[in-house]
């Protein structure tokens, strides 16, 4: 295909603590997928993470890990363009243009706000309030056509496409209004404690979130105590068995088994024989995972030499867009 037709992709995970399996299977694992057919771009999500204090070496430190563990997931430098979030400058320049055209009563609709607000009470501020107009600015400054995203995650592709709407029908034909790419299988893996919520690196009960370069004794660990249910059926049903049917999805993306085929490999042998199968296949699946990013996390001149490049493709893209922007907003040119 060739590079100008192309559709554009733009994502990002906050190094605000270590990557989860959910992040791998939901959504990096997919992103590795998509280079040969789309124009990628993948972001170590900076800024966001400050929205929550953080400690300033653990996030220097787990930006560059989570670019280790990008390219270890099969994350190609060469076939996508990685960068640091904040190595882009544009991305916050064009967030306070966006913030004028971004309605206080949208801002207020957004769950991820509410949500935060509770777990951090003593620190409402207005970053927590207004991020949602700087992912806005993340997508539309690289003009992206699909934004993968989990399920939970729509609400914001709909909000920058509310953004970009109202921008447009001011100045014209300016951004590109882009959707959300949701995968079928492995969009939102769920806790292995509490299956009605998401895995997070939040979650309180850190027995509920596995993590890429968990040890595989503490990967087996947590799925032998992962919640399932009184019965001992393995059979998919979200609602009435959200562990178990949690538990299988994991299994059919880690395999490409389907439900059925699993629920036939595991028929009569109960929970005993299923929880530390899916253990054993997520720890096989992570192993070169983790070892590959063990092995860049040292080679620290190569990471480098990534996140630069990656920063200046980002920033020729991004800047080309800002231009049009200020422009339009009347900013006198520089």
């Amino acid at each position: 295909m060739d590079e100008q037709q192309k559709k554009v992709i733009l994502s990002g995970i906050q190094p605000s603590g270590a990557l989860t399996l959910g992040s791998y299977l939901g959504a990096i694992k997919n992103w590795a997928e998509l280079a040969d057919s789309y124009d990628c771009y993948y972001m170590m999500a900076d800024m966001h993470s400050i929205t929550v204090r953080q400690n300033p070496a653990d996030l220097r430190r787990r930006t560059v890990e989570q670019l280790a563990a990008y390219i270890a997931c099969g994350l190609d430098p060469q076939k996508n363009t990685i960068f640091v979030q904040s190595h882009v400058p544009a991305h916050a320049q064009l967030s306070w243009v966006l913030n004028c055209y971004t309605m206080f009563g949208e801002l207020t609709r957004m769950t991820q706000y509410k949500m935060k607000s509770e777990q951090h009470s003593d620190n409402i501020n207005a970053g927590l309030f207004t991020y949602p107009a700087l992912m806005a600015a993340d997508i539309l400054l690289y003009q992206a056509d699909l934004v993968p995203v989990g399920g939970d995650q729509k609400q914001h592709v709909e909000l920058t496409r509310n953004i970009a709407g109202r921008f447009n029908g001011i100045y014209g034909d300016v951004f590109k209004l882009p959707e959300p790419y949701i995968p079928a299988v492995g969009a939102r893996v769920m806790s292995l404690s509490t299956p009605e919520n998401k895995m997070s690196k939040s979650d309180p009960d850190q027995n509920g979130c596995v993590y890429v370069m968990d040890p595989p004794e503490d990967i087996m660990r947590k799925f032998k105590r992962a919640v399932t249910d009184c019965e001992t059926s393995v059979r998919y049903d979200p609602v009435e068995k959200p562990g178990v049917s949690n538990l299988m999805q994991i299994y059919s993306v880690c395999t490409g088994a389907t439900f059925a085929q699993i629920e036939q490999e595991f028929a009569g042998r109960g929970y005993g024989d299923f929880k530390p199968k899916v253990g054993e296949t997520v720890v096989e699946m992570l192993r070169p995972i983790r070892e590959e990013t063990q092995r860049l996390i040292k080679d620290k001149a190569y990471l480098e030499a990534v996140y630069k490049d990656g920063a200046a493709r980002a920033c020729s893209v991004a800047n080309k867009t800002l231009r049009k922007v200020y422009k339009k907003v009347g900013f006198v040119a520089l």
